[in-house]
């Protein structure tokens, strides 16, 4: 979970990331290879059904039976001081030093659900954040060889368990968490987690193609080394629609719509797959964090703090569900086979990721319905090609099903919006379009939804033998058509 730009006291946000699946036909082809080149098909022809690709971070508290809605892939944050005392402790998987049973009281029951497990190990209290945390590794090689290598026979999928299909090294070390360190600590963990079960995927610690900052490493370090390149199978990013300070008057968590082209969100997505395709063409790119802060104006009123001080503002909820569903269709765009939102539950807190959730204290916000609608109606279809991409007018990307090719769906929407901080008054825009060349004429136009019950349609007119005219908003629109 990245605080980019925050300065916030450590343990300010600290309880927010502790409280607060079948694998696709890219992953089958891969397993055993560890994902090398020269067994897989294209790219393009692969692009991930949305089922699989839509996925959402978990805890402890997850409750899969609600979530289950909404996503089949969960992250969890795996913290490695629950399993020991400290490094070099006896592994005793799937039983913690505090008595927590990985099994029985979560993967157990989110497998039960259906979902697909990736395991993300937290470096927590042995991290750049304790005192001379260097010295808990002293001498501690053989043991991350041995635990990565227990995590991954007993969670992995060739196992009796069968918990979960990719295990990351860390989630957010940063340029502060000694370099050399950690590449021993991910070398040394990552050959144990090969020789445990060689189908568990590895992804590296959140990186990002350029220089490294407090949560992300830099992508351009070990990892085109030839030691290590063999080692993972998954760049691993996490992206946030951050906008960057001109100066010290502005807060450091404003955060704007997806597609603002002056923001960083697809930027760094952007690089990181250029990267890939130069130095390790094999390795498939996933964002393994993104979200939006909503909270009520009540928990406004109660802001406090350097929240306060620094004046944060979130999304309103309808914001926050058009941002996450927007952010998956331009994610699938690109060549990013999972995208985890971040994050499953919230409090309603009025501060940064304190707000991010589906749901308030377990009841659905506006983008638990949107997303579950995205997941119902593009789950068996998968990104085919931009229609059109008007920058700052419209965005319509068309999705062929996956079982049926005579059937397509086109999401169209504006791509725009506005910055939390300037959220007051904002007037959407919207605009009557012409969508022109359809596949066949629409069977139905629904509209994004943001309540339960079934979503309302759209009216349309025929504007000729394969176009059609409606009004789009920054709500995207889902024109749902199949060819005769």
């Amino acid at each position: 979970m990245s605080h980019r730009l925050t300065a916030l006291p450590t343990g300010l946000l600290g309880a927010t990331l502790f409280l607060a699946l079948l694998t696709t036909q890219y992953q089958a082809a891969a397993a055993g290879d560890s994902g090398r080149a020269g067994n897989r098909p294209s790219r393009q022809a692969t692009k991930p059904l949305f089922k699989d690709f839509m996925a959402i971070n978990g805890h402890y508290t997850f409750k899969p039976d609600l979530y289950r809605q909404v996503a089949r892939l969960a992250r969890n944050y795996h913290n490695l001081n629950w399993d020991v005392k400290k490094p070099g402790d006896k592994i005793t998987l799937p039983v913690c030093v505090n008595k927590v049973n990985w099994k029985r009281n979560l993967y157990g029951n989110w497998k039960a659900a259906g979902f697909e497990t990736d395991i993300c190990i937290l470096l927590g209290g042995f991290g750049a954040k304790t005192p001379n945390y260097q010295r808990l590794w002293v001498g501690k090689g053989q043991w991350c060889y041995e635990y990565g290598k227990a995590m991954a026979t007993y969670f992995g999928p060739s196992g009796k368990e069968k918990l979960c299909t990719s295990i990351e090294i860390g989630n957010e070390p940063g340029a502060q968490f000694d370099a050399d360190l950690y590449r021993t600590l991910f070398k040394q963990m990552a050959r144990g987690i090969r020789d445990g079960d060689p189908k568990v995927r590895i992804l590296t610690p959140t990186v990002q193609a350029r220089k490294g900052d407090d949560y992300a490493q830099d992508l351009r370090g070990i990892y085109a080394e030839k030691d290590i390149l063999p080692l993972y199978d998954v760049i691993n990013l996490h992206t946030y629609a951050a906008v960057e300070r001109k100066s010290n008057k502005e807060s450091p968590w404003n955060r704007s719509y997806p597609e603002d082209p002056e923001i960083p969100y697809l930027k760094v997505v952007d690089e990181a797959i250029r990267w890939r395709d130069t130095h390790a063409p094999d390795k498939d790119v996933w964002v393994t964090e993104f979200g939006y802060d909503a909270c009520t104006p009540a928990a406004m009123k109660k802001r406090k703090g350097w929240a306060l001080k620094l004046d944060w503002q979130g999304t309103t909820d309808l914001q926050q569900a058009q941002y996450l569903v927007r952010s998956f269709l331009v994610f699938a765009e690109r060549d990013v086979r999972r995208a985890y939102i971040y994050y499953y539950d919230d409090k309603d807190q009025a501060s940064v990721h304190a707000a991010a959730g589906l749901t308030r204290t377990f009841e659905p916000k506006m983008s638990f319905w949107a997303i579950k609608q995205l997941l119902e109606l593009l789950g068996e279809y998968r990104f085919k090609r931009i229609v059109k991409k008007e920058a700052g007018k419209l965005y319509v990307y068309e999705f062929e099903s996956g079982k049926t090719p005579e059937r397509f769906i086109w999401a169209a929407w504006s791509p725009t919006g506005v910055r939390t901080n300037k959220k007051e008054g904002y007037v959407p825009r919207k605009e009557k379009v012409t969508l022109a060349k359809l596949p066949a004429l629409p069977s139905r136009v629904v509209a994004m939804t943001t309540g339960k019950g079934p979503a309302r349609d759209v009216s349309w007119e025929k504007a000729g033998p394969s176009a059609v005219t409606l009004t789009v908003g920054e709500s995207p629109v889902y024109v749902l058509m199949e060819k005769p």
